[in-house]
């Protein structure tokens, strides 16, 4: 059998742009990315913790060490600038290694930079 696990996440981040006339997607600081090894064009779930909202969207590169968080497009009405938010991915693992699985966390700071890059037993 296999499980549904939490791959990766990005912890409490600020949302410092939305886009509503763009396209669609969350755009997110390369660094950022890179940290909770996420890619391009992945499909991510977004938890906003100031409203309650929950989408779907797929990742855009934003420019590396900005601290870019911008929402575009129709999800743009689902958070607002300053807004804190969780950017989570998910996959499908076989259920020996999903007992043993650690999940990539990176926590943020007020400007979405990197104070916490690793992966953990328990989910913060």
């Amino acid at each position: 059998m296999q499980r549904f696990m939490l791959y990766s996440k990005i912890h409490r981040a600020r949302v410092t742009e939305a886009n509503l006339d763009y396209v669609g997607s969350i755009t997110v600081d390369e660094t950022l990315m890179e940290a909770a090894h996420l890619l391009p064009y992945e499909m991510v779930r977004v938890y906003n913790i100031s409203n309650g909202e929950r989408f779907e969207t797929y990742l855009m590169k934003g420019e590396r060490e900005s601290g870019m968080i911008c929402i575009n497009g129709a999800a743009a009405r689902k958070a607002h600038v300053g807004d804190l938010i969780i950017i989570a991915n998910y996959g499908p693992m076989d259920e020996d290694k999903a007992e043993s699985h650690h999940p990539y966390i990176v926590c943020v700071d007020e400007q979405n930079r990197v104070i916490e890059d690793k992966k953990h037993s328990a989910v913060l």
